[in-house]
């Protein structure tokens, strides 16, 4: 299951049966099941980068670092940042690269692992709720155009999927203040949000 990223000009992204019609699949161990009876009605915004503030590094045999942490494989030794966070076991639903490719690592109908300890309008454990989708980026580098175009197309195809999402989109600074710092300051919302209304109408 993979394409290339798709713009409002291209046929509209779709899911089915929690997949994402426009990414490349790579199976992440790291979720679980959401708790029963429990809708999902969030999207959760991140940034990542591996090394931080650096794009499109991957290990010797090719694998990008993020898809590599959040499939278990990332090697610990292959740079000093990375034995800071050895052992961690972390995923999101999706990453979207700076070119606008996205990678699908939970199938949405689970829980991903990547909020952490969080809260949202008093309701703890986003997890449980929420779709996360990552932005390779860092706090300190705004996001490319190709970024946001994809993201537009994901949220539209996941407020179609899960009506309950139009009106709870937040970043994990939001849900974990103090905690956490990202998208950051350069994810432009007012910019997301008039480009989401223009794909919506």
């Amino acid at each position: 299951m993979s394409s290339a990223p798709q713009t409002s000009s291209q046929t509209p992204m779709t899911i089915n049966d929690g997949l994402l019609s426009a990414a490349t699949w790579l199976a992440s161990p790291n979720f679980n099941t959401r708790p029963a009876d429990t809708s999902i009605d969030t999207i959760v915004i991140h940034n990542i980068s591996l090394p931080p503030n650096e794009f499109g590094a991957c290990s010797a045999d090719g694998l990008h670092y993020v898809k590599a942490l959040f499939t278990n494989q990332l090697d610990w030794e292959a740079h000093p940042y990375f034995q800071t966070i050895e052992g961690a076991e972390v995923s999101a639903h999706l990453l979207i690269e700076r070119d606008g490719t996205i990678t699908q690592f939970v199938n949405f109908h689970e829980r991903a692992w990547h909020a952490g300890r969080s809260a949202y309008l008093g309701r703890p454990e986003c997890n449980d709720y929420s779709i996360g989708i990552e932005l390779e980026g860092s706090d300190f580098v705004p996001f490319a155009a190709a970024q946001y175009d994809s993201l537009v197309q994901v949220i539209t195809a996941i407020y179609d999927a899960y009506p309950r999402t139009r009106r709870h989109l937040t970043g994990h600074s939001d849900i974990a203040p103090g905690r956490k710092t990202d998208p950051g300051d350069y994810l432009e919302w007012t910019r997301l949000r008039e480009m989401l209304s223009k794909n919506l109408t």
